[in-house]
């Protein structure tokens, strides 16, 4: 059962030419959008997935996790778990280095929420295996060159330091602690939460959810915290979470992340307020509207797409209901697809290569062979299959994978696969000469340098 009302974008006021033109921008100016839900007067007024993404699959939500972190915190407090003044010294003592430097001392929870901890720079990347299993004893350890309170840096470690404290008073994972509270009331059902070595909820990233479970959650915030009749956040918290806290006009951030920062929310440009995740995984809570727009998406940067939700979706609601005309919204909606590779359905080529294994010197892959429709890539001796269509997108034996590909000359075939679970996609560009292959393989997005594999068979 859907947890939202359905209506039209017309009766919530809004009109189909504003929605169109939204999308015919977004297709064509930003690289891969995923779908989209617009929530008007509690009502979702238009929704679409750009296939092979579809409203089923969850998605990896990167950030977007901070802000159900929030929340929970918020719920802890009202609990009488803990204050936002408390000491995390006090909070996670079997985590800390030997030597206390006064700066950890008067770290609290407010410095975590508001991600001014006194670390110089963001310190997730202490968050991985290498470092060993107690994440929060490798961030503890390093040092706080700034009185905390007093230097803002973006800082995911201090979200995951949250998590570690939420799970360490109540004795259970930050995602079961937010079931009975928060997902199940809500209906969201099948979402996921990465954790660490030590079963502790990433806190910072990690979360998994629909296009719909997020916009629920956006109405939940517009709602300040109420639903069907019960209290299920204290609006009081929503409005101190979602309010400026810390200042960030100064920093590097894009405009709207410049805007100020909450309790693990941030402020719009414009009006309102949003959870923001890594490419372009975004619920922006618009109260002075009455409205929650969500985007999910594999984007260098989430600016672009929100410039276009300022210029096209903002300006066009209105408090009145306007008439309905046949505009082709829906069939639009419907049909969204991202772009297939085109080129040729074969080759000449593809008789002469089909079933040949070309061996590489590489770690990581050793060998590629290919079939028509079906690319078979050897790792680690573990052959894992890939299948693509010619003008469409076909799943592999692994659900969540689609690729298609052409033949975009003679000689070379490329294939694009998408992980539906995620932002992220890969293309395969294989060119064949000889008796060589020549495999190049490109991801769509990445935190830094984008990873890109150039390999040559022997």
């Amino acid at each position: 059962m859907n947890p939202l009302p359905r209506s039209t974008n017309e009766a919530e006021g809004i009109s189909s030419a504003a929605i169109l033109d939204f999308i015919a921008a977004a297709e064509a100016q930003l690289e891969s959008l995923h779908s989209l839900m617009v929530v008007r007067h509690g009502c979702v007024i238009a929704e679409g997935w750009w296939y092979p993404f579809a409203a089923q699959h969850p998605h990896l939500m990167f950030s977007v996790s901070k802000s159900f972190t929030s929340i929970a915190v918020g719920l802890a407090i009202g609990e009488g778990r803990l204050t936002l003044d408390d000491l995390v010294v006090d909070l996670l003592p079997d985590d800390l280095p030997k030597q206390i430097h006064p700066h950890l001392a008067a770290l609290t929870v407010r410095h975590l929420l508001t991600m001014t901890t006194g670390h110089p720079t963001d310190t997730v990347s202490l968050a991985d295996d290498s470092h060993g299993d107690n994440w929060a004893r490798t961030i503890l350890a390093q040092p706080l060159e700034f009185a905390p309170g007093t230097h803002y840096v973006y800082n995911s470690g201090a979200s995951y330091l949250l998590s570690a404290i939420l799970q360490r008073l109540t004795g259970e994972r930050l995602f079961d602690y937010l079931t009975p509270r928060l997902f199940d009331p809500l209906g969201i059902i099948g979402a996921t939460w990465e954790s660490c070595p030590r079963g502790i909820d990433a806190g910072g990233w990690g979360l998994s959810l629909t296009t719909e479970q997020l916009a629920t959650f956006g109405q939940l915030l517009l709602q300040r915290g109420e639903w069907n009749g019960t209290r299920l956040v204290p609006a009081e918290w929503i409005d101190e979470a979602t309010r400026v806290q810390v200042d960030t006009s100064g920093t590097e951030h894009d405009v709207d992340g410049r805007q100020g920062y909450g309790y693990q929310f941030w402020r719009n440009r414009p009006t309102g307020y949003r959870a923001d995740g890594a490419f372009g995984q975004v619920c922006l809570v618009l109260p002075e509207t009455d409205a929650v727009v969500v985007l999910t998406a594999a984007l260098p940067t989430a600016q672009r797409a929100l410039d276009l939700v300022w210029e096209h979706l903002l300006p066009a609601f209105t408090d009145q209901p306007l008439a309905e005309i046949p505009s082709g919204l829906a069939g639009k909606l419907a049909g969204l697809t991202l772009p297939t590779v085109v080129g040729e359905p074969t080759s000449q080529t593809a008789a002469r290569v089909a079933g040949v294994r070309f061996d590489f010197d590489d770690a990581d892959v050793t060998a590629v062979t290919f079939e028509p429709g079906l690319l078979t890539i050897i790792r680690g001796g573990v052959g894992q299959r890939l299948a693509f269509g010619h003008g469409e997108w076909v799943a592999s034996a692994d659900a969540r994978v689609l690729a298609s590909g052409a033949w975009v000359s003679p000689s070379t075939l490329v294939v694009r696969a998408h992980n539906v679970g995620t932002p992220f996609s890969r293309t395969y560009t294989l060119e064949f000469r000889d008796d060589a292959l020549t495999l190049d393989v490109d991801q769509s997005v990445a935190f830094g340098e984008l990873p890109r594999t150039h390999l040559v068979s022997r």
